[in-house]
């Protein structure tokens, strides 16, 4: 009974003495101060309709900004508006598709606001899952120091997956490691079963789904097993994480209590319920996009995002912003009828902030191909001769080889080009070696970066690797989440290095105690100078016929790490950069240069010139062929989107060809009919030239100097 009477008193005294620290603690109110104000003159630095939309109250808003409209000034001014009326940059998250994007509007934010913008949040859906994710990651089953995988990292360890399934493949084709990688990438970012995947749009490979499945699953160990994520699980993983961890949520719903998202219509069934997920039901989003501009459904991009956001989002407020500062009326009157065809869309109408140019767009039908190649290069050069620069001239087209003719003819009229296909810096070979050593170092499961490493070595191919990667597994540090004072002591006495290696060998394990000395990261441009001049330049010498060029490449990408102090952050923002940016322009070798653009339409959106061709405007190549054949109303409506961006991207003139015969089909010369976008609009909105003359390509044409 006393230890009774004992608990009670001790509960009663605990009870008085909270009761007397309540009624003594001083209540004091913290009082944040009242923000400077940018001073800026919000009605007379935007347009009435652009105003409207940077200045609505908090709550959800769609602005559907039209091409060339100022869609990136209309964020940017809202994200200085926030600012300007107490919003906390920390409050405040911007999604963006590509790195480039989020940099510029945040540069412009800067330019217009004094105070520190360094808590804001800005970057691609990819970005902001990797900077989530590493908050989390143990809860996840990963640790903070995972690797990213990238389409390489991806098939490589695919690789391995089928093999570790022992499929049997004989009788017939199994998918490669990049098919399987885009059947993965699909069913994640729409939201649909792997069935339903392979049957609308792998159909052949339909007898293999039970092994697929099984690969799929291993796949998904495997990333665990060697604490890697690949682009997809940035996101995926997030938002199951939101979706199971209601506290976890609540923090992030907490802290961005205002989301604008730019390109919302190129947003996919993740990307969406991510978003949905944030603003929840009090926070403010602000969606900005063209549904006329919706091109990426076969990345899994949905259009009924953005055409369903009022649903979405009962009571939300739309905007509409129909000024357009880049082209002539001439061709907006055009991209306005064209679209119209449309059914699902929002009704706008396009008008011009510049005067008439009294030129209509060209309609011109051409005998051949070759023809169009000839026409297209002559009509460059006289632009060119009328003081419009090279570099202001594109030549837009459905797909990479419809370029082939054009190459041709600018080739031999020595008129410099650049394509926008190409491997992106951060994709390159050497590139991607050097960052093997540091993604190593970082994450010592990280398999896929220490075969890259080890097969680098002369006599090591993929099973020495694998060899060298289970001692490696068997000395106990692939586990272990400190780091070894020294490598080269671990590493030092491996058994089953080969004989031809094993200088480098030792090289290499001396070189990875200089990437973390003393059991602590060095800088990131320390870590690649000391890879670059330990083993890598030696193997690169040997290697590669542009060996200059890739030690140029090399020193550049030391100095972009000197602006990191985090090898984690670093590395991050390697692997993003690397494959999500999905930046236009790969190859090309500077801004000032005077090139004429050859570019794939999808690659083309968001940029323009004063010049553009639209080619091969021709029925199966433009809209596709597969989607004619498939008799599919909504892809068809995308096809018409696709032109719709190729004529917006025109500033002054406007050119639409297409070739009446196509000598290079299967079955011998065919008659081409005109692409049905070109009965979208009136005939008198377009001036249809009639072109003479000899066969471009001819003896004629070219006399008896000609070099071939």
């Amino acid at each position: 009974m006393s230890w009774i009477c004992d608990c009670f008193g001790t509960w009663f005294r605990s009870m008085v003495g909270a009761a007397r620290y309540l009624r003594m603690a001083r209540h004091y109110t913290l009082h944040r101060p009242a923000p400077a104000g940018s001073g800026i003159d919000y009605v007379n630095a935007l347009n009435a309709e652009q105003y409207a939309a940077v200045s609505s109250p908090p709550g959800k808003a769609l602005v559907i900004a039209g091409a060339g409209s100022g869609k990136t000034r209309t964020l940017t001014y809202r994200v200085a508006w926030l600012l300007d009326h107490g919003v906390e940059p920390r409050q405040i998250l911007l999604l963006t598709f590509t790195n480039k994007a989020a940099r510029e509007m945040v540069g412009r934010v800067r330019e217009l606001i004094a105070g520190d913008t360094s808590d804001l949040w800005a970057g691609t859906f990819h970005s902001i899952g990797s900077r989530i994710l590493r908050r989390h990651a143990e809860d996840l089953g990963f640790t903070r120091a995972f690797s990213i995988l990238d389409r390489d990292d991806q098939k490589s360890m695919l690789s391995k997956v089928v093999a570790a399934c022992d499929i049997d493949t004989k009788e017939r084709r199994f998918p490669k490691p990049d098919v399987l990688a885009s059947i993965f990438s699909l069913m994640e970012n729409t939201g649909a079963s792997l069935e339903d995947v392979i049957a609308g749009s792998y159909d052949k490979f339909y007898a293999w789904l039970g092994q697929i499945e099984q690969v799929r699953l291993g796949y998904v160990e495997k990333k665990r097993a060697s604490n890697s994520l690949d682009f997809d699980d940035l996101l995926v993983l997030t938002v199951r994480m939101f979706e199971q961890r209601a506290e976890v949520l609540e923090i992030y719903q907490k802290k961005f209590r205002h989301i604008l998202v730019d390109e919302y219509q190129d947003t996919n069934a993740v990307q969406g319920r991510l978003i949905d997920l944030l603003s929840g039901g009090s926070n403010s989003l602000m969606a900005v996009g063209d549904d006329a501009q919706s091109i990426y459904s076969w990345r899994g991009a949905d259009v009924a995002h953005i055409l369903g956001f009022p649903k979405r989002y009962p009571g939300a407020r739309v905007f509409t912003i129909e000024t357009n500062y880049r082209s002539v009326p001439e061709v907006l009157d055009l991209s306005n009828a064209a679209i119209r065809a449309n059914a699902g869309r929002f009704e706008k109408d396009l008008h011009a902030s510049r005067d008439a140019a009294g030129v209509k767009p060209a309609l011109v039908a051409l005998p051949d191909p070759r023809t169009q190649a000839g026409f297209v290069v002559q009509r460059m050069l006289e632009l060119r001769d009328e003081g419009i620069p090279f570099r202001e001239m594109a030549v837009l087209y459905r797909a990479h080889f419809h370029s082939l003719e054009i190459q041709m003819e600018l080739t031999v009229r020595k008129i410099p080009f650049v394509l926008t296909s190409g491997l992106r810096f951060f994709e390159q070979a050497h590139v991607k070696d050097v960052s093997a050593f540091l993604r190593f170092v970082v994450n010592r499961r990280d398999e896929e970066s220490f075969l890259r490493m080890v097969l680098l070595l002369p006599g090591c191919g993929p099973v020495g690797g694998a060899k060298l990667w289970r001692e490696w597994l068997d000395s106990g540090w692939a586990k272990r989440d400190e780091l070894p004072v020294k490598f080269s002591e671990i590493m030092l006495p491996f058994k089953r290095v080969p004989k031809k290696a094993l200088k480098q060998w030792q090289q290499l394990c001396y070189t990875l105690d200089e990437l973390a000395p003393n059991g602590f990261f060095a800088k990131p441009d320390a870590m690649i100078y000391s890879v670059l001049e330990g083993v890598y330049n030696d193997y690169m010498e040997a290697s590669f016929e542009n060996y200059d060029s890739r030690h140029g490449d090399l020193e550049q990408l030391s100095q972009y790490g000197g602006g990191f102090e985090d090898i984690v952050e670093f590395l991050s923002q390697l692997s993003l950069m690397g494959s999500v940016d999905g930046q236009p322009g790969a190859g090309d070798d500077g801004q000032d240069d005077d090139k004429v653009t050859l570019s794939s339409i999808h690659q083309a959106k968001g940029l323009e010139w004063q010049v553009v061709f639209v080619i091969w405007l021709v029925e199966g190549q433009f809209p596709n062929g597969r989607i004619m054949d498939a008799d599919d109303q909504a892809m068809l409506e995308e096809e018409r989107r696709l032109f719709y961006v190729a004529i917006t991207r025109a500033k002054d003139h406007l050119y639409l060809t297409y070739p009446m015969t196509n000598p290079k089909s299967y079955s011998g010369e065919v008659m081409c009919s005109p692409s049905r976008f070109l009965g979208d609009f009136p005939a008198d909105l377009v001036e249809e030239w009639d072109v003479g003359g000899v066969d471009p390509w001819s003896d004629d044409a070219w006399g008896e100097d000609t070099p071939f």
